[in-house]
């Protein structure tokens, strides 16, 4: 085989279909627009999702919830596995994290912990909120946890 031989496989390419050219191309004439109407004007047809002057369906579907993102409380979020990294016995706070790099920014909200991961140091906690069992994992190790 050589460069000069190598062509697309047959079916590969396709014609460009050159409309409006006589009758005998089949499409000439109306150029497959049919007659009048609509879509056989220039720049004419309907929108996505236009139905007739119908509702459309999008409309007609339930919008479901609600979320007020202009008054939304947002936290610094941690994990109680992220804790682990800490020394025994260290006291936890919104600031020491932001420090460590363990949460991007700090929030004017607070700090909320969350109970994924484990820890097996005891440690003292200083949150504005945390979870059931955030709780309850940090004080089964003998940790303290302070609700601001």
């Amino acid at each position: 085989m050589k460069l000069e031989n190598m062509k697309p496989a047959q079916g590969a390419t396709t014609k460009k279909v050159r409309v409006g050219r006589g009758i005998g191309s089949g499409i000439g004439k109306t150029s497959g627009k049919g007659h009048k109407g609509q879509n056989a004007r220039s720049g004419g047809g309907v929108r996505p999702g236009f139905e007739g002057g119908n509702i459309p369906m999008i409309r007609k579907v339930p919008i479901r919830g609600f979320n007020n993102k202009n008054f939304a409380k947002r936290y610094a979020c941690v994990n109680v596995g992220d804790l682990e990294a800490f020394e025994a016995n260290a006291v936890v706070d919104q600031e020491l994290l932001y420090e460590t790099r363990f949460i991007g920014k700090r929030s004017e909200y607070g700090l909320k912990v969350l109970g994924n991961g484990e820890i097996t140091k005891p440690i003292t906690v200083k949150c504005n909120k945390i979870t059931k069992q955030a709780r309850e994992k940090i004080e089964k190790v003998g940790g303290k946890v302070e609700e601001l």
